[in-house]
C-alpha cells in the first residue's frame, strides 16, 4: 500500500493561517466585551413631586323618616332640594351631582314588640364631584348650615370625600427623566469608588408610579413617586 502525503500550495497555506489568527482576534476581542459587560453597578433613581388634586368627591349622607314609604320618598326628595339649592349657593350648582338609590330600613321589623316613632327610617347618598377644590372645601365647611334648615345629616364612614389627581401622564416623562439622573449621579459615585467610569445603560426598569396624600389632613394634596433601576455598564 502507497501512503500519500497532501502538501498544501503556499498561497492556500498563508490564508488558512490569517483566517485562524483574524478568528482568534474577533473571539479574544469577543471575551474582553463580554468581560466588560460583565461589569456592572445597579442602583436606583428616585422622583418625588407634590402635586394638587383636580377632582374633588364629596357624597354628602342625609336620611329621613316616616311611618310610610310614601313619608319617606317624600322626606328625601325635600332634602335633596334643600341640598341642591345649598350647592348653588356655594357656587358648585354647575357640579355634576350623582344620586345612590336609598338604603330604607324597617324598624318595625327587628323589633315587633315595642312602638317605634317612626316605622321607616331611608338613608340617602347625594355625591358631588367637581373640578373646583377650592370652592368644594368651603362648601363642606358650610355644611352644618344644612342642619339648621331641617336636613338630616349622616356620618358615613362608607362614604368619605376623596381627591383625586388625574394628571399622571402628563408629568411622567419628566418625573421618568429625574429618577435617571438620579440614577446616574449614584452611579457616578459607586465608579469613582472603583477607579472606574459610568458607560452605557445595561438594563433599566422604570418601577411603578404610586400616588398618595401628603397627609391625612391635606388630602387635596398629593405625592407622587416613582423609583427606577438602572444597570450601568463600569468602564476604565
Amino acid at each position: 500500500m502507497e501512503n500519500k502525503c497532501t502538501v498544501w500550495p503556499l498561497p492556500a497555506a498563508i490564508v488558512l493561517a490569517i483566517g485562524l489568527i483574524g478568528g482568534c482576534w474577533i473571539l479574544g476581542n469577543a471575551l474582553v466585551d463580554f468581560k466588560a459587560m460583565d461589569r456592572y453597578v445597579t442602583v436606583k433613581g428616585l422622583a418625588e413631586r407634590e402635586v394638587p388634586a383636580d377632582l374633588a368627591m364629596w357624597p354628602i349622607s342625609f336620611s329621613a323618616g316616616g311611618n310610610t314609604l310614601v313619608e319617606v320618598d317624600a322626606g328625601i326628595k325635600q332634602s335633596r332640594k334643600q341640598i341642591i339649592a345649598f350647592l348653588e349657593q356655594q357656587g358648585l350648582g354647575s357640579a355634576e351631582i350623582m344620586d345612590a338609590a336609598p338604603r330604607i330600613q324597617d324598624n318595625q321589623l327587628y323589633r315587633p314588640d315595642q312602638h317605634v316613632a317612626q316605622r321607616y327610617q331611608a338613608q340617602a347618598v347625594l355625591t358631588v364631584r367637581s373640578k373646583d377644590i377650592a370652592t368644594v372645601k368651603k362648601a363642606m365647611s358650610m355644611a352644618g348650615n344644612l342642619v339648621s334648615q331641617g336636613v338630616m345629616l349622616v356620618q358615613n364612614y362608607e362614604f368619605q370625600p376623596t381627591f383625586a389627581f388625574t394628571g399622571l401622564n402628563e408629568i411622567k416623562p419628566d418625573m421618568i427623566a429625574e429618577a435617571t439622573r438620579n440614577a446616574r449621579s449614584a452611579a457616578k459615585q459607586f465608579a469613582e469608588d472603583s477607579g472606574s467610569h459610568v458607560g452605557t445603560i445595561r438594563r433599566a426598569t422604570q418601577g411603578y408610579f404610586s400616588l398618595q396624600d401628603r397627609d391625612q389632613y391635606t388630602p387635596e394634596v398629593k405625592r407622587v413617586r416613582v423609583v427606577t433601576t438602572i444597570d450601568y455598564i463600569l468602564e476604565d
